[in-house]
């Protein structure tokens, strides 16, 4: 299967001024940033010396870097190939910084590379396995930023002040979209020293947001990447300025780094059906036409629900299905009928656009047959009157 690990296997002897930097090896550092570095690289408060990847590699007890989060056997042959290669050779990681709160319904996380050709690659995570960090996803519905957006700038800023010259961004998922809202909004000597700003299958942002930022003067800087059956990346996303990647399975589980395909140093591209693109606009519309007081309720009555076993992560959810979903229909059941209400309300509402749009693209369709069947008989009749007219003395 090509993916992020044969990739890096195929191009191992391959050095970066040999083959240079591409989005490719952007997914697999956004994937890296996903493991836990605490015990080995210092955080963000002062100027660091970088810890050398290899050094982490040669501690016996270095899979703990693996704990809390999926796709752990996939993750340790990635960081083991990564290691291996002479492309990644020599990586430095520094400044790691991972902060989870539940008050403040924040789940923030980056890490920043120093590559062998003394390129930097400042890296945010995407959502980990943590409840409160998909709780704070659903707020980027908000007009006005998240918590983890805020401190994407503070993190940009201070990384940025702590060595010279440019530098890349990027990550995977909410990651994704962390990085390029991070450029938007640092001081405008530090935007200018981005070189690119790479988004796999990240959120888009609201038009409040996107007016407030300096998003035309990064805009020709971001390379964004969405799986073919993209549930995440396309939230928010209003333009058309992305590459759809092929992938190795089907549904939202393309949103899984290791599944997107990869050949000769690139992903695979393909495209997007229409009735994809037009379900993806119903459910942006869905959450334009809800009010900040509608998605505060609806965030928070599902998470009430889903918590209601007192679960923390998605491993947690995992241990005990069956006691999980009775303690939430248990939780659904002594809401009050006022938030019962609004909660059914709007997903009504999804479904009622939904209703309407396959109605509309059903009559869309009919007139367009209707079109073709017209025209089919035109040139039907128009070949009859011909052959009359030469039959006739």
């Amino acid at each position: 299967m090509n993916n992020i690990i044969s990739y890096i296997d195929e191009f191992a002897g391959k050095t970066l001024d040999e083959m240079p930097f591409n989005e490719v090896d952007s997914l697999v550092l956004c994937q890296l940033a996903y493991l836990d570095f605490s015990d080995y690289v210092g955080g963000i408060e002062e100027r660091n010396v970088p810890v050398d990847v290899n050094d982490i590699f040669l501690d016996s007890d270095w899979e703990k870097i693996l704990k809390g989060y999926w796709y752990h056997s996939d993750n340790k042959k990635l960081f083991t190939a990564f290691v291996s290669s002479e492309r990644f050779k020599g990586t430095k990681l520094n400044y790691y910084v991972n902060i989870t709160s539940e008050d403040q319904d924040l789940q923030f996380a980056a890490v920043t590379f120093i590559l062998p050709d003394k390129s930097v690659y400042i890296a945010y995570r995407g959502t980990d396995a943590t409840l409160i960090g998909w709780k704070e996803d659903l707020k980027l519905g908000y007009s006005e930023p998240i918590r983890a957006q805020e401190l994407s700038v503070d993190y940009m800023e201070r990384v940025a002040s702590y060595f010279t010259g440019q530098f890349r961004t990027g990550g995977h998922s909410k990651g994704g979209n962390l990085a390029v809202y991070a450029s938007m909004f640092v001081s405008t000597n530090t935007r200018r020293r981005i070189m690119d700003i790479y988004d796999h299958d990240g959120p888009g942002f609201r038009p409040e947001i996107i007016k407030e930022g300096h998003y035309a003067s990064i805009k020709n800087k971001i390379h964004k990447f969405i799986p073919k059956s993209s549930l995440v990346g396309i939230l928010f996303e209003n333009s058309k300025d992305y590459k759809v990647v092929e992938c190795w399975s089907v549904g939202t589980l393309q949103h899984n780094s290791y599944r997107w395909k990869s050949r000769d140093g690139a992903f695979v591209y393909s495209s997007m059906s229409g009735k994809k693109q037009k379900n993806n606009e119903v459910i942006n519309e869905w959450i334009y036409s809800l009010t900040e007081s509608e998605i505060d309720t609806f965030i928070d009555t599902v998470f009430d629900i889903i918590t209601a076993n007192d679960a923390k992560s998605l491993f947690d959810l995992a241990e005990d299905p069956f006691g999980n979903v009775v303690s939430a229909y248990n939780r659904y059941r002594e809401m009050d009928q006022k938030t019962k209400d609004m909660l059914i309300a709007i997903v009504k509402r999804l479904k009622e656009m939904m209703d309407n749009r396959t109605w509309e693209d059903f009559i869309e369709k009919t007139n367009a047959i209707k079109g073709e069947l017209k025209s089919w008989q035109e040139d039907a009749s128009s070949l009859m009157n011909k052959a009359i007219t030469k039959k006739k003395p």
